[in-house]
């Protein structure tokens, strides 16, 4: 007899997991950096569209899936797909992803817990801007303290997931996502007396024609997909511990706005530093890690704002993280009928093992001819294995096993099931089976490098895009 599964006690507690789960670092680094990049205003824009035209359609389908099977992310399709092993493998997908992407996530924000403790103790004092930059450097090439970080983080993020969905995952959550809230709001008032908030919001608010290339849209809906936190498992796992009287639709679209709402005061918060020093805003650990901690130097109260910031990263990084370890142990605890602690003990560990590569990718000491052989170091593959094949290919058979192969009438009835938006289904459905996978088609075909849209509306090899800012 299968056990009863536990759900989230409230609604506001599943919101708050749920969002905190997709509000991730790349809405505090990625996020800028590739609307800077495609520019500004319009790529913010298409981001939106994207986000609730196609982005939304997808999530609403994971919860679905998840609280009809009231499985894992492998068991969802096993349960509704009659155990096809095709099928499934949407589901192993999923956790393969979420496993993946944990074992170097817990790098990057570990090396975040160890900016809050840099900042405490001000070590930007008495620096060149040259030094400020060269002391992540430093950090990454350093074995035993990035190792250090990496183990540290990954067992904060166990212990959460270790208590359960109530008493761990919905109870840390609702105090991660409401504290990263109100440091970003308190960071983005702090910003509008800066004298660059102006340049800023104007640029991240206004579009700019000019400088767009028809691959930023590609990139937009790329974003959007991964902010969301779709084809990892997450929302198929959490989507599972809801209750049949929980209103679905609704739920999306609230996450989705907050979602949305963070990203922007993201851009509002980091643009207005940038645009006041002229700086230019670096990809992915640089724009963390190397510009923001010279320009919080320059700022008043830099003691304040830089241990603010870095705690704001470390608290998104975890509300992420836990819902990266659920996916995984719920399997575990689903297929092999393990314990919950023994499957969160289990996971931790062996994402803990894998990301040792990771961690030391900058040190030489372990893959060190890995750079010259892949062209890019252990971390950065990973990273791409991820997000240019295993994400988009997940959510496109989540997308198709919703829009094609399961019975129509079975999702109407689980989608209408608590829920006063009943009206939606059919517009969700035809977003679903029609728009959703032709779009994540087109991701993997761009991303991949496999077709470059930007030719096709001569914006190719002559194109000159938008100068950093």
């Amino acid at each position: 007899m299968q056990k009863q599964r536990e759900h989230w006690s409230s609604h506001l507690g599943f919101i708050l997991a749920a969002a905190g789960s997709a509000i991730g670092l790349g809405t505090l680094w990625k996020f800028p950096y590739v609307t800077g990049e495609n520019g500004g205003g319009i790529f913010v824009f298409i981001y939106i569209l994207c986000t609730f035209l196609i982005g939304i359609p997808v999530f609403i389908a994971e919860l679905v899936l998840g609280r009809k099977a009231q499985r894992g992310a492998v068991g969802v399709f096993a349960t509704l797909a009659n155990n096809s092993t095709v099928w499934k493998t949407a589901g192993w997908l999923g956790v393969a992803s979420s496993f993946l992407i944990m074992s170097f996530y817990s790098v990057l924000a570990g090396w975040g817990l160890n900016y809050v403790f840099m900042s405490l103790s001000q070590f930007y004092k008495n620096m060149t801007a040259k030094e400020i930059s060269g002391v992540f450097d430093i950090l990454a090439s350093s074995a035993d303290i990035t190792l250090f970080w990496h183990f540290l983080f990954t067992a904060l993020t166990a212990a959460v997931v270790y208590r359960g969905i109530r008493q761990g995952i919905e109870y840390w959550s609702k105090f991660m996502t409401i504290g990263l809230l109100i440091i970003l709001v308190g960071m983005c008032l702090y910003s509008t007396t800066l004298s660059g908030f102006a340049q800023g919001a104007k640029f991240i608010l206004s579009p700019d024609l000019a400088n767009f290339k028809p691959s930023a849209a590609i990139q937009a809906l790329g974003l959007a997909f991964f902010t969301l936190s779709l084809g990892q498992g997450i929302m198929l796992t959490y989507g599972s511990y809801m209750r049949r009287s929980d209103d679905i639709p609704k739920t999306a679209l609230i996450i989705g706005v907050m979602i949305v709402f963070v990203a922007l005061l993201a851009g509002l918060m980091i643009f207005p530093i940038i645009f006041t020093f002229g700086f230019a805003p670096e990809a992915g650990p640089g724009l963390v890690f190397k510009t923001l901690p010279v320009l919080f130097a320059k700022l008043p109260g830099a003691l304040f704002i830089s241990t603010a910031f870095f705690v704001l990263f470390v608290f998104t990084a975890l509300t992420s993280a836990v819902a990266l370890i659920e996916v995984v142990a719920a399997n575990f605890t689903d297929l092999l009928g393990w314990t919950r602690q023994k499957a969160v003990l289990v996971v931790a560990v062996s994402c803990f093992i894998f990301g040792i590569p990771s961690a030391l990718s900058d040190t030489n000491t372990l893959f060190a001819n890995w750079p010259a052989i892949y062209g890019k170091t252990f971390f950065a593959t990973i990273d791409d294995i991820v997000s240019l094949w295993l994400l988009p290919i997940g959510g496109l058979m989540v997308a198709m096993f919703t829009g094609w192969s399961l019975d129509k009438q079975v999702i109407e009835e689980e989608f209408g099931e608590g829920t006063t938006l009943k009206w939606l289904f059919k517009p969700w459905f035809f977003f679903i089976r029609w728009v959703a996978p032709v779009a994540i088609v087109f991701i993997i075909l761009q991303q991949s490098g496999l077709i470059d849209i930007d030719t096709y509306f001569g914006k190719g090899d002559h194109y000159q895009p938008v100068e950093k800012i």
